[in-house]
């Protein structure tokens, strides 16, 4: 008996003892470190994206502007014309009917000798050598596109080719959806090659860039009032440096940069703030898993954005516009 009440000591005393180092462990207070990005020049773009899929520039339904009957048809389907071609010739002399652009005859529904009326369809005419992609785009990015602006467009078909195209139309009207209107925006595509009607389409608009610009990651600049800085290290190691406050002048910015127009210069360190919970073991307890052991989120309040850094925090790879 005094044995089993020996070993059931020993077991209090080990459960006790765990519970109170994990409370300890867990009531370790965060300590505030940072990891550092380099200024860097180079081309900063900013770009909006969208989905969309390949559809004829010039497709069109060729109807009989008059009631009477087919003399001959001088095309057949899947025949190549010519804007002016005649395709339909009437008895009673009327008018032909002409192809109203070069393209493919891809549906002729009459034969000599029919009887046809007004306004019927007798035919169908598509050019696919000349097609467009269409995207819808959300009410607040839609007064940054404009006609004319440059796009990269990437079909599913094509993994490996990327194909250029511009901006021919922005939709007048939008479409209202779960409290969001959305705008479609038509988009020539230059050289379609082997892109076919149908194929699904990734887009990026190219709305603005800079040329040789200094950027910084989005999350190195911090907002009090309406002041903007950054804090500056000496170097690229964060261990036991102190940092300087530099207040900075912005211009555009994407989801990973901004642009520093005033303030920086090219080579300098500046920090992109972190919060780690570190304890005895060398493991956090909330947040995002870091690159080294550790919990790591990113700072909320002074501007930052919330949410996790991949990596341990690490500078995003890839530059703007490069």
């Amino acid at each position: 008996m005094k044995k089993l009440i020996t070993i059931g000591t020993v077991l209090v005393l080990a459960i006790g003892g765990s519970v109170w180092f994990f409370m300890k462990d867990n009531a370790e207070p965060a300590i505030a470190k940072s990891v550092t990005a380099t200024v860097e020049k180079g081309d900063l773009e900013v770009q909006i994206s969208g989905s969309g899929s390949v559809a004829a520039i010039n497709s069109e339904d060729i109807t009989s502007s008059i009631t009477g009957e087919v003399d001959e048809v001088l095309v057949e389907k899947n025949e190549l014309v010519e804007k002016g071609d005649e395709l339909i010739t009437f008895t009673d002399g009327s008018d032909p009917i002409t192809a109203p652009f070069d393209g493919t005859v891809t549906t002729m529904d009459v034969e000599e000798g029919d009887r046809v009326s007004s306004s019927e369809v007798l035919a169908h005419v598509t050019d696919y050598k000349k097609l467009k992609t269409t995207i819808s785009v959300d009410e607040l990015d839609v007064p940054s596109v404009k006609k004319g602006q440059t796009v990269e467009i990437k079909a599913s078909a094509f993994e490996d080719e990327t194909f250029t195209g511009e901006v021919t139309s922005v939709a007048k009207e939008g479409t209202y959806e779960n409290g969001v209107s959305s705008f479609d925006v038509t988009i020539k595509i230059d050289k379609p090659g082997d892109i076919k009607i149908g194929m699904s389409t990734e887009v990026s608009i190219l709305t603005t860039s800079v040329k040789d610009a200094l950027y910084v990651p989005i999350e190195a600049v911090q907002i009090d009032g309406e002041e903007k800085y950054v804090n500056i290290q000496q170097s690229d190691t964060t261990e036991g440096a102190a940092s300087t406050k530099k207040v900075v002048e912005t211009g555009i910015s994407n989801d990973r940069y901004i642009e520093i127009t005033s303030g920086l210069e090219e080579g300098q360190f500046v920090s992109l703030p972190i919060t780690i919970n570190e304890s005895s073991t060398g493991s956090g307890v909330e947040g995002m898993r870091g690159g080294q052991g550790g919990e790591v989120r990113m700072q909320s309040g002074s501007g930052m954005p919330s949410g996790g850094m991949p990596n341990g925090g690490g500078m995003p790879s890839g530059k703007g516009g490069q």
